[in-house]
């Protein structure tokens, strides 16, 4: 990857963990990194089964399988664009929106729903 380390995308009670991120997912992100020509600051990636419960993370989360990252949303509205719309040209099909706590979720799970774009509600 040019753009990340692996330990980005460590669940914070697992060092290395990264790793088990999947590696079709990492390259899609480096590349929506790079059309982005905007830092990605990686929130969440992998997480074991109690970090996504401590975080109120979904059952079937796709954190749980490297499958998913939660990506700094910056307040500026034309980095806000140039993320989200890298995602989209790489290929990404599932993104979530959080503007109160400032993250996008982009996934690559194919066992859910595709072409789907939500947000978030607290």
């Amino acid at each position: 990857m040019k753009h990340f380390k692996i330990s980005e995308f460590d669940s914070p009670d697992l060092k290395n963990s990264g790793q088990k991120m999947d590696n079709v997912f990492l390259n899609l992100l480096d590349e929506a990194r790079e059309k982005a020509g905007v830092p990605f600051k990686i929130l969440s990636g992998y997480r074991t089964i109690e970090h996504n419960l401590f975080v109120g993370g979904r059952i079937n989360s796709s954190h749980l399988f490297g499958l998913a990252a939660d990506i700094y949303l910056p307040k500026g509205s034309r980095n806000r664009f140039l993320i989200i719309n890298s995602l989209f040209q790489v290929g990404f099909n599932r993104i979530g929106i959080d503007f109160n706590r400032g993250f996008v979720h982009v996934d690559m799970d194919r066992s859910k729903d595709k072409n789907v774009l939500w947000t978030y509600s607290n």
